[in-house]
């Protein structure tokens, strides 16, 4: 988890009102590889642990396991990147569910692009530069609102997390809708997105 994460992240019980206090215990190039993650109003406490973030509410079941991902750019990442416009940093971007699968490519085609992987993903993302995994639970994203520069979720992931969505995206930035069912556009213009792009296979909205 890249260190300058931190300063996007809330708790994910109290909500974004209430940052999170790293304690790092062992760094390597400005990532986290092992420490805390600390909320001054509720004490709860979130493990950072062999890079990865586990920001899971309360009470969270064993350690999460992930599936090796780890790709250079491809023709699938570099599409992800033109539908999320971010041509380059710095810049932090969410890939939820399995998307993720297309954060360290991502990472690799945009200069000085942080990619928050949401996801039960790739042990080896940890020590891929510009890969920061994390874990996620109930409902809630671990970030202050207005603060990403895009976030991509698949049809399956946005009935759970689309409002969360939208939330932690900033103004005249993009949400990606990849695989979408046929009421994504919608559901995107429902939540006050301007919808630039409505196909079989990615709904694209961006923030007014």
């Amino acid at each position: 988890m890249h260190l300058l994460l931190t300063d996007r992240l809330a708790c994910p019980r109290c909500g974004p009102e209430h940052g999170l206090i790293l304690v790092a215990h062992a760094m390597e190039d400005r990532r986290v590889r092992r420490g805390l993650l600390g909320c001054s109003n509720c004490r709860e406490e979130y493990p950072v642990v062999d890079g990865v973030a586990d920001l899971r509410p309360p009470p969270r079941a064993g350690r999460p396991a992930f599936d090796p991902a780890s790709e250079p750019p491809s023709e699938e990442s570099m599409k992800l990147a033109a539908l999320l416009g971010v041509t380059e940093g710095p810049a932090h971007v969410l890939l939820l569910g399995p998307g993720s699968a297309h954060a360290a490519g991502l990472a690799a085609a945009v200069s000085e692009l942080e990619v928050v992987a949401a996801s039960g993903g790739f042990p080896e993302a940890s020590q891929q530069a510009g890969v920061s995994p994390i874990v996620v639970g109930g409902g809630r994203l671990p970030f202050f609102s207005s603060v990403l520069r895009g976030v991509a979720l698949d049809g399956n992931t946005a009935s759970s997390w689309l409002d969360e969505s939208v939330r932690v995206l900033a103004p005249g930035n993009r949400l990606v809708v990849t695989t979408p069912g046929e009421s994504a556009g919608g559901l995107l213009e429902e939540k006050g997105l301007e919808v630039i792009l409505d196909d079989p296979q990615a709904v694209v909205g961006v923030r007014k």
